[in-house]
């Protein structure tokens, strides 16, 4: 049998202090208000969110009438 060589990128990012106050609240919160199992679920929206962010910022630097802005910026609004 063939191995299966994957390449696993991470689905979730740990905050940076894990015991600020205001934070914890915070997560606490969304996690009662959308039924959330744990924080990692809050870590990974977080994380998607951030990745969407990032995209869109550095197309923004590109030219309008580029064709990556156009076909990439189309497709980002769509997610």
């Amino acid at each position: 049998m063939g191995r299966l060589y994957r390449n696993y990128s991470k689905t979730f990012k740990t905050p940076r202090r894990p015991f600020e106050k205001e934070r914890l609240d915070q997560e606490l919160k969304l996690i009662g208000e959308y039924g959330l199992r744990n924080k990692r679920e809050v870590w990974r929206v977080q994380f998607q969110l951030a990745k969407i962010r990032h995209a869109a910022r550095t197309l923004l630097t590109l030219d309008e009438k580029d064709a990556k802005r156009l076909f990439e910026g189309a497709a980002l609004l769509r997610q």
